[in-house]
């Protein structure tokens, strides 16, 4: 899945004659040493350090501190088990997910975790049933029966085969009966959890000091002892960091202009490594707001939005227009709306609002995160407003918030229009249509269109296999189309700068692009 694509002469080298002299040991990745934690810098801040309440960027943190009963191994595209020994559905119809614990698995704080803690952690996030929360995962969940003290077994309400794939998201996180209160968020700041590392202090939106775990009991490799994440404001200020030696590794918030630099760069000290990725970035629009309400306001944005300039001129083409919420490389992906829209056209535009007996200019208020996806996003915001005022159909106002409060504002539907992106919870098309529709969503903004969530997806997770689910999605994708209600933007490639004496990034991300800091370590010579 990735690519080097920085020269790291010296670096090929040296590997090449170390893999020629067997047991000399000229150059070790495996080192687990104690030289210091591994620095990661990310601007991609926690919102809340509970998984009942985070379907965001929250999760990078929890992959790594707590545990779920699957997760992934490096390289692995399929959940494999984690906290649990095995899994299995155990009916004929995908509505029965049974599992069974390791033994002797106990959380960091020395409590037993068993089959009960499990249930406990599932049905607190239903319970608690935050807004915008990890709750809409948990749609097909009709109740959670322990059979013993290492058993507990998942019954649906309707055919699932994408339930693996949810219980190995860091939303289903398993947590302290005793930590944890069952009816309301913990807000100590702290976390208690079972997987690879503790959180041995926290700084609300500067950093995150991560020790490893001695009772971890799971199937993630650690091969350093410790990592701090740094948390940025922006991508300038990060790679300096990098540069100045500050930062081992730099991802999630790259700017185009700090890939292409370094990439450009002769300097052999930093490695820039690409992989292909599925996230998507998109815009949002309130029904209920008066003019984003409107389907022809909606569908003239589209008609005008015009997507390679975005990629080219602010992205540098580091990343790829995008037609579809379901992104390229996953079964299922279409190009709808360029099918309907084609070519950025004002006349045509013009022409969906006159016809609707819409008055132009058409004034939106725009949203967006200062800090969540990177420094770019102003950058890109700024773009839209651009080419949709060159038109001569609308005015933009353009606001903003750090990603804390702007999670608030989108989930209590104050605003009209609003930026988004998103990384893939697991890699399936269903991941990129079912949370963002239904009355209770990622979005906290409901989009309720019955034929795709009682009839369409429903019938592609009764197929295990899911190349017999293209037709579904091609037609959950064209009412999409036609609804407006969500307009995808782009495409986005992976990228992780990192220091040349660091070794494992390109093992580092799962298929939803979270990074296993496990993976990471510093080459030794001796």
């Amino acid at each position: 899945m990735f690519n080097r694509i920085r020269r790291l002469r010296q670096v090929a080298a040296i590997a090449s004659i170390s893999s020629l002299v067997a047991g000399c040991g000229v150059l070790s990745s495996d080192s687990t040493e104690d030289q210091g934690p591994i620095m990661v810098g990310t601007t991609a801040a926690p919102s809340t350090l509970d998984p009942a309440a985070s379907w965001d960027s929250s999760w990078e943190l929890f992959r790594n501190i707590y545990q779920t009963l699957l997760s992934y191994p490096s390289g692995a595209s399929a959940p494999e088990p984690d906290a649990a020994e095995s899994c299995r559905f155990t009916d004929n119809s995908n509505t029965k997910y049974q599992c069974e614990l390791r033994e002797g698995l106990t959380f960091s704080d020395g409590h037993t975790l068993d089959a009960k803690a499990v249930k406990y952690s599932i049905d607190r996030i239903r319970k608690i049933n935050v807004n915008g929360g990890p709750a809409g995962l948990l749609g097909s969940l009709e109740r959670v029966q322990v059979l013993n003290d290492r058993e507990v077994v998942f019954h649906l309400n309707k055919a699932d085969a994408t339930f693996p794939f949810v219980l190995a998201t860091p939303a289903m996180s398993i947590v302290d009966p005793e930590d944890y209160p069952a009816d309301k968020l913990r807000e100590d700041g702290t976390i208690v959890g079972s997987g690879p590392y503790t959180l041995s202090s926290y700084d609300d939106g500067k950093t995150a000091e991560l020790t490893k775990n001695d009772r971890y009991n799971g199937l993630a490799e650690r091969k350093n002892n410790a990592v701090t994440i740094r948390y940025y404001q922006d991508s300038p200020t990060m790679v300096g960091a990098l540069r100045d030696k500050k930062l081992d590794v730099a991802f999630r918030g790259l700017a185009a202009d700090d890939v292409v630099d370094i990439q450009a760069d002769d300097d052999d000290e930093l490695q820039m490594i690409e992989g292909s990725g599925t996230e998507i970035n998109y815009l949002v629009f309130n029904p209920k707001d008066p003019m984003a309400g409107k389907a022809a306001v909606r569908k003239a944005v589209a008609q005008v939005v015009d997507r390679p300039a975005i990629a080219h001129k602010v992205y540098k083409d580091t990343v790829e227009p995008l037609y579809s919420m379901v992104p390229k490389g996953l079964t299922g992906h279409t190009t709808g709306f360029f099918d309907d829209y084609g070519d950025p056209s004002a006349t045509k535009a013009r022409k969906i609002l006159t016809e609707a007996g819409i008055s132009t200019p058409v004034r939106l208020k725009f949203w967006y995160t200062s800090d969540r996806y990177g420094s770019a996003t102003k950058a890109e915001f700024e773009e839209l407003k651009s080419q949709l005022e060159d038109s001569g159909l609308f005015e933009i106002t353009l606001k903003s918030r750090p990603w804390k409060d702007y999670v608030t504002g989108y989930q209590k539907g104050e605003y009209p229009v609003f930026g988004r992106g998103w990384f893939p919870d697991f890699p399936d098309a269903d991941n990129f249509i079912a949370p963002f529709v239904g009355e209770q969503n990622a979005l906290g903004t409901p989009y309720v269109t019955p034929r795709i969530t009682e009839d369409l997806l429903p019938n592609s997770r009764a197929q295990s296999d899911r190349a017999n689910v293209v037709k579904d999605f091609e037609d959950a994708q064209r009412i999409l189309v036609d609804d407006a209600r969500l307009l995808p933007l782009w495409q986005g490639r992976q990228y992780v700068a990192a220091s040349a004496e660091i070794s494992g990034a390109e093992r580092a991300l799962d298929p939803s692009t979270i990074m296993m800091m496990g993976e990471l370590s510093r080459k030794t010579s001796w």
